[in-house]
């Protein structure tokens, strides 16, 4: 099972990928994760990036094609993996299909988790977090009992910055960017599937699954 998830800030990927990885018993592989790991223990790699983090520059494609695949050719990956923050472009999705056809393997499916753009903003503007315990609530679906209070240590929740909403906005202008073009590339090679991202988490999941076991409809609603 090779997957690749898609969606925007918001949509919920996070939970449905740790959901994904514990079904079908596979590593889900963040990029921020595999990025943040060569950094903390100070690989070639990572000291490649480092370069032009620490110049505000982006990480060029062909250093994060190189982590990636790095990480894919670890033991855990043998039998399949679940991709989440790459591929960004259509250069890392061509380099991704290059790198799995070299190994006799494609990606099973490429799962886009569709959610109405207000209700995004909705969900994350909405998000507040403990600074130090790290518990997330949301102040209309999840609020804690007491207001802006912490029910697991009384401390004070904030909203973090990449949370208020003109952060938000900038955001998913920047992912409907960058990912059309994916989306479109993967509708053409036929193994897009797009879930309705709006239903409950459990919902979603059950969605994912039919498209992942077989039931291979364009669209999942």
């Amino acid at each position: 099972m090779r997957v690749v998830l898609l969606g925007p800030p918001g949509a919920g990927k996070g939970t449905q990928a740790l959901k994904i990885a514990k079904e079908f018993d596979i590593p889900h592989i963040s990029t921020g994760d595999i990025f943040r790991q060569n950094l903390r223990d100070n690989t070639e790699l990572g000291k490649l990036a480092k370069e032009y983090m620490d110049k505000g520059l982006l990480v060029p494609d062909e250093v994060t094609n190189r982590i990636v695949e790095d990480r894919l050719q670890k033991e855990d990956c043998q039998k399949g993996f679940l991709l989440d923050g790459y591929p960004r472009n259509i250069p890392q999705a061509e380099e991704l299909d290059k790198f799995l056809e070299e190994r006799g393997h494609s990606l099973t499916a490429v799962i886009n988790i569709q959610v109405e753009r207000e209700a995004l903003i909705d969900r994350i503007t909405g998000r507040r977090v403990c600074p130090v315990c790290g518990a997330t609530y949301h102040i209309k679906t999840s609020p804690p009992k007491v207001d802006n209070v912490c029910d697991k240590c009384g401390s004070e929740l904030i909203q973090r910055s990449d949370d208020k909403l003109e952060s938000v906005v900038k955001r998913l202008e920047v992912y409907e960017k960058e990912t059309k073009p994916l989306i479109d590339y993967y509708t053409r090679k036929d193994i897009l599937v797009n879930i309705d991202g709006n239903k409950s988490i459990d919902e979603v999941f059950e969605d994912i699954k039919k498209a992942l076991l077989g039931d291979r409809r364009n669209d999942i609603h």
